[in-house]
């Protein structure tokens, strides 16, 4: 019996404005538009019709609704945000390429050996030959680049709108040099403002052992509202500078092993005081206030802090779980995010009362004087989150995809995957989601017969972490199983489909 009653009712926050309702067509099919703090899309699917059968389908949950790709010239490394004009600089580099220019020189001497056009054809192209279009049939795009020898590398700076995708500035890197790192800094001296840092290496290789000639760090000026860069000077390093980071004005530099603070000087920058006690390579840093959070290559996150009036670097904490980093972040006073070349993610803390002590201690005496054992830190952060991706994650990021909504940690991985890391804010969530996810993985076992816990803990056993993308397959399950599975949870079908959907709903 129809009665026309609404039932199921699903309610999702657009912001703080009052919503208005637009009728839309999205790929020749009727949609409703939602406009608020945040614009939202609903479509609607009729699968009630009287005298017939109606079939319809859903449409994927990862489908892409809209992207932009912007091409670059080399393969992007890093890139920062320049905080007052909101515009993308970014480092490229390639090993075993040539230079754009060298590649086009190259390319036209060849066809003009073969006697062949600039796009590749022969002149019976001109003799009456129906150009169908005017793409060039031997693009690099399409066959890949030219290899050079291994040690040869090309490297440029971009500085990029993201609103209109035009590059403003395109800087090429010289004499075999390639950028690694980045960063803007603020120098005490404020004649120049918002400055850039850019650190290279030239001549690196990899085999049969690592070597290269020399390590720089540039520093560039903004100009044209920060749409050009000029170049100040360039200070030569011992080392590969692979993290740079502004601290108190200065800059951190992390060259190799050796934590270094920089401050500017008029022809090159000047040094302030190291630390050289790092095990192997620093690849990433991270400050807050005078803590400074760094991640070793191997050996996991190192934390330090500065002392101002001994002009000192000290660690007086780190990890006892070696780790090879790929990516860091982060989180709050005394958390850091990372994660692996294994696929593993992982949060560190650092002990409340350790904390408290280290902030009480006026004079960092006890942070100098105590010793760790075996060469380590006199103090060891706390593994409180550990997950396997079953990926290589590149980056790490915290972020609010949503106008109001609570921060989460989104990753991208090797393969081109994006995913996030919600944290729960009631005791509630935590338990539904648990049992849920145990019922899932007896009732719902993967199709290569692998147990699903001893996946997510291939190299660490899983810890405190819930996988969403396996409660997201409740809704693929038969419906005998779903109501099996809500009967245990002392819900509805419909409840767990709704509760599933207010959590994606906190993330995008």
């Amino acid at each position: 019996m129809v009665t026309g009653q609404l039932s199921d009712a699903r309610s999702r926050f657009l912001g703080l404005r009052a919503p208005k309702l637009f009728s839309i067509i999205v790929r020749g099919r009727r949609a409703m538009l939602c406009l608020s703090s945040r614009p939202s899309v609903c479509r609607r699917c009729g699968c009630c019709r009287w005298g017939c059968i109606k079939g319809f389908t859903i449409e994927r949950l990862g489908e892409t609704f809209n992207e932009t790709a912007i091409p670059l010239r080399y393969t992007p490394r890093k890139f920062v945000v320049h905080p007052k004009r909101k515009l993308l600089v970014i480092i490229e580099s390639d090993q075993g390429a040539f230079s754009a220019e060298e590649r086009e020189a190259a390319k036209k001497e060849c066809f003009e050996a073969a006697g062949m056009g600039e796009n590749g054809n022969a002149e019976q192209m001109e003799n009456g030959g129906d150009d169908e279009d005017n793409n060039d049939p031997l693009s690099d795009e399409q066959y890949g680049y030219p290899k050079a020898e291994s040690g040869r590398w090309v490297s440029c700076i971009r500085v990029l709108d993201p609103r209109s995708t035009e590059t403003t500035c395109l800087l090429e890197l010289q004499d075999n040099e390639a950028a690694f790192s980045i960063c803007t800094v603020n120098f005490h001296d404020k004649e120049y403002g918002t400055l850039l840092a850019v650190g290279t290496a030239k001549g690196l290789q990899f085999w049969p052992k690592r070597s290269f000639e020399a390590g720089y760090i540039h520093i560039y000026r903004f100009k044209e509202d920060g749409r050009v860069l000029e170049l100040l000077h360039k200070t030569q390093v011992e080392g590969v500078p692979l993290a740079l980071c502004q601290f108190q004005g200065r800059l951190l530099a992390g060259i190799g092993p050796v934590l270094r603070l920089y401050d500017l000087g008029k022809r090159r920058l000047l040094r302030k005081c190291e630390n050289k006690l790092f095990p192997n390579t620093i690849t990433s840093i991270h400050t807050y206030r005078d803590r400074i959070y760094v991640g070793d290559m191997q050996e996991s996150f190192h934390y330090c802090k500065y002392r101002r009036d001994e002009n000192q670097l000290y660690i007086f904490a780190d990890d006892t779980v070696p780790r090879w980093l790929t990516a860091s972040h982060h989180i709050d006073f005394d958390t850091m995010a990372g994660a692996d070349k294994f696929g593993n993610v992982y949060f560190v803390r650092l002990p409340q009362d350790v904390s408290d002590e280290i902030e009480e201690d006026p004079t960092g005496g006890k942070i100098k004087w105590e010793h760790g054992k075996l060469n380590g830190a006199p103090n060891k952060v706390e593994e409180i989150v550990q997950y396997h991706i079953g990926d290589v994650v590149t980056c790490l990021h915290k972020a609010s995809l949503i106008p109001g909504g609570g921060e989460c940690i989104i990753y991208g991985t090797v393969m081109g995957s994006l995913g996030a890391l919600l944290s729960f804010t009631s005791r509630d969530d935590v338990d539904f989601f648990s049992h849920l996810e145990m019922h899932m993985r007896q009732e719902h076992p993967p199709l290569c017969g692998r147990d699903h816990m001893a996946y997510r803990s291939s190299y660490f056993p899983v810890k405190d972490v819930i996988d969403g993308d396996l409660c997201e397959q409740f809704p693929t399950l038969p419906m005998d199983l779903q109501r099996k599975i809500a009967d245990e949870l002392d819900r509805t079908p419909g409840e767990i489909l709704k509760k599933l959907e207010e959590i994606r709903n906190k993330i995008i």
